[in-house]
């Protein structure tokens, strides 16, 4: 569950590294700069995914990311696209997770 939203957020940041550089020619420093902390919030959350507090910042960062086509009309489509690998990585997470346990339920010795 981890690993594919990990591998989600630090997608995005490259996504919004490429955003930032279609926004500098018609925007000004604030899309800039706004797009450079969710990039650097999308940088520093995997390291929070161990908690509930990363999955509410990881999710409140796919719906920043989708509100920067104010800035960017085309990171709609890949706000929803990465929006929707962030829902997967929740989903089949928690099933990986739950099979994992019982995996691990079956393997124990019981005296």
């Amino acid at each position: 569950m981890r690993m594919l939203a990990s591998a989600v957020l630090i997608m995005e940041v490259f996504i919004m590294g490429f955003a930032m550089l279609l926004a500098k020619d018609n925007h000004g420093s604030a899309a800039i700069i706004a797009g450079a902390v969710i990039a650097l919030l999308m940088l520093l959350t995997p390291g929070l995914l161990k908690k509930r507090i990363g999955w509410i910042v990881g999710s409140l960062l796919q719906i920043s990311m989708i509100g920067y086509a104010v800035v960017v009309p085309s990171m709609a489509i890949v706000g929803l696209i990465f929006g929707g690998l962030w829902i997967a990585a929740i989903v089949v997470g928690r099933k990986g997770e739950a099979a994992r346990a019982a995996l691990m339920a079956s393997k124990t010795p019981n005296p």
